[in-house]
């Protein structure tokens, strides 16, 4: 007979109350929810709701949610005053239309970016806003601000809710490799980029990821993406201890994959809940995207490598004082994300971290841990450092993609 001590049932309700405790202890200790500013006309909506008005030569647009490949088509086929004319009238559909061209897309988000600016300052004079509503339209104010700068390059942007934007460092149309950063919790518009703690946000991690990269194969042609284009969870929560936000996540993730131009080879950096997104979007992910590697993870929804069912050589780090560690690495009736990604048992190739200092440091210039991301990003594989004095991590590098 099975004691009570070692019954399923007392051994599911201990790893609930696990759960519960350490996730307190995360919300007491920095993994805090940040409120987010108020909404934005949901201009996105509407710019869609005209979209599908619209005709070109008698035929209508295409579908917003056509395969990249069938809008590059569409646009392919349209002058450059047409082209111009789109992004002008619908900048927010333009501007995230996977399959439009880049240079497009980029002029679109400038003037979404130009057009939200002028309504949050409007709206910081006109409405009757409390002290704390005041700042965080000043806040939001000087993002839309920094994010007009002229050298930048948004390749996607959405005011609405906690808002979302993607930026490019690099020439994206002419790259040989492209890495995507897909960053975590409390992602949005005014985290998106930081003063303080610059690399731990993700227009730093990227700006700092492409420098390493730039450093490690002057001659490759490189491109870092800033992907913060999916909805993340906001603070300690349900959000965060589930996949649901993730899946959604992995649909858009994907999506950006396939539309990216030429034929690069593409590897994903996931950092924390990012490294949920990149789990679930794993087995969808074109061929092109050779490598995922994971920095301070919670777990990829899956007990190991084999699970992911991906096609792409899989990588994982944590530094030794990253608190993600004591997170249950488990998953039961859906809370928690399951194995730890650097066990030995995930079957990952596990990296150096070495620099790297708490759960935000991994992108820090200098540190181990974006040397090794950068190696990855150009394929550079053999000056990948191991976590492991035997270079297991380097075990079949240049057999099939898969780990």
């Amino acid at each position: 007979m099975t004691s009570f001590d070692s019954s399923p049932t007392l051994a599911f309700w201990r790893m609930l109350l696990a759960l519960a405790v350490v996730f307190l202890m995360l919300a007491t200790t920095g993994w805090t929810a940040v409120r987010h500013p108020s909404t934005p006309p949901q201009l996105l909506k509407a710019e869609l709701s005209d979209w599908r008005e619209v005709r070109i030569g008698g035929r209508p647009l295409p579908g917003t949610t056509e395969p990249p490949g069938r809008l590059a088509a569409f646009f392919a086929s349209l002058g450059t005053v047409q082209r111009t004319r789109l992004a002008t009238r619908f900048p927010l559909v333009v501007g995230n239309l996977n399959g439009a061209p880049i240079a497009l897309r980029y002029r679109a988000n400038r003037l979404a970016i130009a057009r939200s600016l002028r309504l949050e300052r409007g709206r910081a004079l006109t409405a009757r806003l409390s002290a704390d509503g005041r700042h965080q339209a000043g806040l939001l104010i000087h993002r839309y601000e920094t994010l007009m700068r002229p050298e930048r390059q948004i390749l996607a942007f959405d005011p609405a809710g906690g808002g979302r934007a993607a930026e490019v460092f690099g020439d994206l149309e002419r790259a040989e490799r492209v890495s995507v950063i897909v960053p975590g919790v409390d992602t949005r518009l005014l985290t998106f980029e930081r003063t303080s703690g610059k690399y731990s946000a993700p227009a730093g991690m990227a700006e700092s990821l492409y420098a390493a990269q730039r450093a490690a194969s002057p001659r490759t042609r490189t491109a870092v993406i800033a992907w913060a284009d999916y909805t993340a969870p906001a603070g300690v929560g349900m959000d965060s201890a589930t996949g649901r936000l993730a899946h959604k996540g992995a649909v858009r993730l994907t999506s950006l994959t396939e539309a990216l131009p030429g034929t690069s080879e593409v590897a994903l950096f996931c950092h924390s809940y990012g490294s949920v997104v990149c789990g679930v979007a794993a087995r969808r992910l074109p061929a092109r995207v050779t490598d995922i590697a994971v920095a301070g993870s919670p777990g990829m929804r899956a007990e190991n490598v084999a699970g992911l069912r991906a096609r792409a050589r899989v990588w994982a780090m944590r530094d030794g004082d990253d608190w993600i560690e004591v997170v249950p690495h488990l998953e039961v009736g859906g809370l928690g994300h399951g194995e730890d990604p650097v066990a030995p048992e995930f079957g990952a190739r596990v990296m150096s971290a070495a620099g790297a200092v708490g759960h935000s440091g991994y992108f820090e210039p200098g540190t181990e841990s974006v040397v090794n991301f950068a190696e990855i990003g150009v394929g550079a594989y053999g000056g990948v450092s191991c976590a492991s004095e035997d270079d297991s991590c380097h075990r079949d590098i240049y057999g099939d993609a898969a780990a």
